[in-house]
C-alpha cells in the first residue's frame, strides 16, 4: 500500500487538499474534527492510504465526487495554519499547492465565488454522468 501524492493549500475559511490518483476508484475519506483518512485504488489495483491529523480542528467536511478533493471548514475562521499535520513533520508525500496558495487579504470575497463556482461544476458534472 502506498501512499497517494498529496497537495493542500490554506484559505481563510477552509483548508483544501488534492489526492492526485488517477483512475481512482473505491475511494473512501473519512473525515473527523482534527483526522483525515483517504483510501483509494487506482485502474491497476494500486492501493493508497493517507491518513493525516490536522493542525487545528474543522467543523465542516466536504469532498467532491468528481476528482479527490477535500474541503474542510476551520473551527477558527481567518487563523492562517502554517501547516496542515498536527506535528511538524516533513511529510514525503505531502506537499504545499503553490498554484493555488496566496495572500488573504481581500480573499474571501473570492472564496466564497470559487466555492458557489467550485459547486456547480461539481453538480453539473455529477448530473451528466460523468462522475465515477
Amino acid at each position: 500500500m502506498a501512499a497517494a501524492a498529496t497537495l493542500w493549500y490554506d484559505r481563510p475559511r477552509y483548508v483544501y487538499l488534492e489526492f492526485c490518483v488517477e483512475d481512482s476508484r473505491d475511494v473512501e475519506v473519512v473525515i473527523e474534527e482534527q483526522r483525515l483518512v483517504f483510501s483509494c485504488r487506482n485502474a491497476d489495483g494500486v492501493e493508497f492510504y493517507n491518513e493525516i491529523d490536522l493542525y487545528a480542528r474543522v467543523n465542516s467536511k466536504k469532498r467532491s465526487d468528481r476528482s479527490i478533493t477535500c474541503f474542510m471548514r476551520k473551527w477558527k475562521e481567518k487563523v492562517a495554519w502554517p501547516r496542515i499535520t498536527k506535528e511538524n513533520i516533513k511529510v514525503p508525500w505531502l506537499s504545499v499547492d503553490f498554484d493555488n496558495w496566496r495572500d488573504w487579504e481581500g480573499d474571501e470575497e473570492l472564496e466564497r465565488a470559487m466555492m458557489e463556482e467550485y459547486a456547480e461544476v461539481s453538480w453539473a458534472m455529477g448530473s451528466q454522468g460523468i462522475c465515477g
